[in-house]
């Protein structure tokens, strides 16, 4: 019975553990976040807690949705243009029923663009929501959650290059995904490369507008990237309300990526 008790208290304390980001690499960096412009969050926060199982974190006025590996922030506003056209095409989940997550997603409204067998051989498919955000899911049964962050995808006829950038500048692992091989690991969201066939522009206004990396040491990670003749669009500043330091650049692509310190304690 003591054991018993034991375990269950435990458990209690390791839970909120669970819900941080995943652990970072030996360069001090993991994935954060996804920031969309959006006309309405209410209705992708819906999209987000309803049928993929996020949970909505209000911090004063700032109000994000969380899962245990990503974070996804809003910027209320009329988008440029929808995800697809950009070099950030979409990002993707894990989901436990296929048919249950195309079912909740169409009650919403959502086009279901093609379903397809992925690349892992299970179930796949893309949805179009509001604003243009696209976003894929991958069924995989075995899950305990409804649902979870899975991949960012980028699209753009120089992806090897872009792929070697990344893995240069952020130190994440190359890892094939499957029958994919131009992909890389951030902690346990996969950044997955591939070629446009069409030209596509930067993110910047869009309604993917930016993605975030959370750094251990935003500061020394600046002078790094400085140092390699990144060019830093923001420099770094304090944001008091969320207790965050960030930093903002753009990639070779015309990705714009923030970078983040405290985003892991949300």
């Amino acid at each position: 019975m003591r054991s018993l008790v034991l375990a269950v208290a435990l458990a209690a304390v390791a839970a909120p553990a669970q819900a941080q980001l995943s652990t970072p690499n030996a360069a001090g960096v993991t994935y954060g976040h996804m920031h969309l412009t959006v006309a309405d969050p209410e209705v992708h926060k819906k999209t987000l807690t309803e049928v993929f199982g996020g949970t909505v974190v209000q911090r004063g006025t700032t109000s994000l949705v969380k899962f245990p590996n990503m974070l996804v922030m809003f910027r209320q506003g009329t988008p440029s243009g929808p995800s697809q056209g950009t070099v950030m095409d979409h990002f993707g989940f894990k989901v436990k029923s296929m048919p249950d997550t195309l079912a909740a997603l169409r009650a919403l409204k959502y086009e279901i663009q093609s379903e397809f067998t992925g690349a892992e051989g299970f179930p796949n498919a893309y949805a179009l929501g509001p604003d243009g955000l696209r976003l894929e899911m991958q069924e995989d049964k075995t899950l305990a959650a409804k649902a979870i962050p899975n991949h960012i995808h980028f699209q753009t006829p120089d992806f090897e290059k872009l792929l070697d950038w990344y893995v240069s500048t952020f130190s994440v692992v190359k890892r094939a995904r499957a029958t994919i091989q131009s992909t890389a690991e951030a902690g346990t969201v996969n950044i997955s490369f591939a070629n446009s066939r069409t030209p596509v522009v930067g993110t910047r206004g869009r309604v993917i507008d930016h993605i975030g990396f959370e750094v251990d040491n935003i500061d020394a990670f600046v002078k790094q990237l400085e140092a390699k003749g990144i060019k830093i669009d923001a420099p770094v500043r304090e944001v008091p309300a969320l207790g965050l330091k960030i930093a903002f650049f753009t990639d070779p692509s015309g990705t714009y990526i923030e970078l983040t310190e405290g985003l892991d304690k949300l």
